[in-house]
């Protein structure tokens, strides 16, 4: 019953990253504890089946592409590696705000798939 409001608290910390305590990181750690939380109460099958194993492995090098395309773009328009105020977006606060977000967004699916990996490798593993 609790695992959607944990989930919404997960969303909110990557969402509300960079004007407060929280981010991408954080807010990662916070879904990928629910989605073991779910494992650990209902069992590793109903884990797999919110997450399966071709969706962990896609989503976290699109994590990373996120997270490098973005300083790509930053690069492409003239500043540095994640300099967001160079970002092509009209206002140098709108481009800061959006670059940050989307950074957020990168880091909070890779942590967040990366920590589910690793809980079903090891419980993988001691099944064995």
């Amino acid at each position: 019953m609790m695992i959607p409001f944990i989930q919404l608290f997960g969303l909110y910390v990557i969402a509300h990253g960079e004007l407060g305590p929280g981010g991408g990181f954080q807010g990662g750690v916070i879904l990928g504890a629910s989605i073991i939380l779910l494992s650990i109460v209902f069992g590793k099958e109903e884990g797999r089946r919110h997450l399966s194993e071709k969706a962990g492995t896609i989503l976290p090098p699109l994590g990373v592409l996120i997270f490098a395309g973005i300083g790509v773009v930053c690069m492409l328009a003239g500043g540095a590696f994640l300099e967001y105020s160079s970002l092509p977006l009209g206002s140098e606060k709108l481009a800061i705000h959006l670059g940050i977000f989307g950074i957020e967004i990168g880091v909070g699916i890779t942590v967040a798939v990366g920590m589910i990996s690793i809980f079903f490798d090891t419980a993988d593993k001691s099944d064995d």
